[in-house]
């Protein structure tokens, strides 16, 4: 049974920046593609970025420019770099992988921007 093991969230003002990390307790190549998601209270959780097993990476639109994702595969680990945050980017970030028989989340991390 894969782990995966957000950290990193925590308070920033508008503007600031925070470093995402995702890490799984086995080898994180077995997953085709990790992903961060987020949800904002009251909301279902959505898509922020993923990267696949190659390292293609893709951003939704109200991310892009300001956010990165990248792995470590000998860290088994995926780094969600989040720059020019704003107080709509205060939510609880989740890391999601799969594999064909099984999706596995994380156990989220908040994430607060004030303004």
């Amino acid at each position: 049974q894969v782990q995966l093991v957000e950290s990193g969230g925590g308070l920033v003002q508008a503007g600031g920046s925070l470093r995402l990390s995702c890490a799984a307790s086995g080898n994180i190549v077995i997953f085709n593609a990790v992903s961060w998601f987020r949800q904002h209270p009251g909301k279902q959780r959505e898509l922020v970025a993923t990267i696949t097993r190659g390292g293609i990476s893709n951003l939704e639109d109200s991310v892009k420019g300001r956010f990165a994702i990248s792995r470590d595969n000998a860290r088994n680990t995926v780094y969600l770099q989040m720059n020019s945050l704003k107080p709509e980017d205060t939510a609880v970030y989740y890391c999601g992988a799969g594999t064909v028989s099984q999706y596995y989340w994380g156990q989220g991390t908040q994430v607060t921007v004030s303004s």
